[in-house]
């Protein structure tokens, strides 16, 4: 190549690089930035428990936006379980099902204190944060999910959800979802009585969250993140793409210039012996 002419500036240079660079590593970028965000709901009880009441406070208000943070679907740290029922939350807080109140409290010393989102999310997001690591070291050997695998995978929240939703509409802890004596018969009564009703851990609703979410973080990952990395992929090629077509450009007006200089000088050395020989 030759020196007459540039490729991009250094301010592009850095930009392919970086695009390049990232489709290389854009699921450690991930785990990075998304497994803090899954962790800061974690330090809400931590702070509490040490005294530093405002960051916890803050940590609860941001994660409120992305959650409903239901004491009794909560996980609770520095206490004695690490769950409590709706009953147990109503003698500790107010004796109230008006889920305004109800989400509101976060703790305290002697039951411990909250995590900052439900332990639906938790199961939820902890799953795309840990799948999305084992699928970055596994890709290479593993066929993209179908779509109707994606389907299966989700179904669960789905139908978790939804009757968590219309189980509600009846008031925190008296709708069907609250007792499940749909599931007794099924099941022959052989499980604890305290797996059929509440929220609390070790309950069927309990259970249910914490599968459903495992099941929908591994359905995210393995049937979306082949197409994030396809994408990145993309990016990267066309970046490489560009930077050869500007490097093949710059090598032909190097040439043309070469070139051109060649003729020149074979066009003067021409007339000078023509001047030469009409002397």
């Amino acid at each position: 190549m030759g020196t007459t002419s540039k490729i991009p500036s250094n301010s592009m240079k850095k930009t392919d690089r970086f695009v390049i660079w990232f489709n290389k590593h854009w699921v450690l970028v991930f785990g990075i930035l998304f497994g803090g965000f899954i962790l800061t709901p974690f330090l809400a009880p931590v702070f509490m428990a040490i005294g530093w009441t405002t960051p916890g406070n803050v940590i609860y208000w941001i994660y409120s936006f992305f959650c409903h943070q239901l004491p009794q679907r909560s996980f609770f740290l520095f206490g004695p379980n690490i769950s409590y029922s709706l009953t147990e939350i109503q003698t500790v807080w107010e004796n109230t099902n008006n889920i305004v109140i109800l989400r509101q409290f976060t703790g305290n010393p002697q039951i411990g204190w909250k995590v900052a989102w439900s332990d639906r999310m938790v199961s939820m997001y902890s799953s795309i944060w840990l799948f999305g690591i084992i699928w970055g070291l596994m890709k290479k050997n593993l066929k993209r999910l179908p779509i109707w695998g994606f389907v299966i995978l989700l179904l669960p929240m789905a139908i978790d959800g939804s009757t968590h939703f219309i189980s509600d509409l009846a008031g925190i802890g008296q709708g069907f979802r609250d007792t499940n004596t749909w599931l007794a018969p099924i099941t022959n009564n052989l499980m604890d009585p305290n797996f059929y009703a509440g929220d609390a851990w070790g309950s069927f609703n309990a259970w249910m969250r914490l599968v459903s979410g495992l099941l929908f973080g591994l359905g995210m990952v393995w049937f979306g993140f082949p197409y994030i990395d396809e994408s990145f992929s993309y990016s990267a090629e066309v970046v490489l793409y560009k930077i050869q077509l500007q490097e093949r450009l710059v090598h032909e007006k190097d040439r043309l210039s070469h070139l051109s200089s060649g003729e020149f000088l074979r066009e003067k050395t021409e007339r000078s012996i023509l001047y030469t020989k009409s002397e």
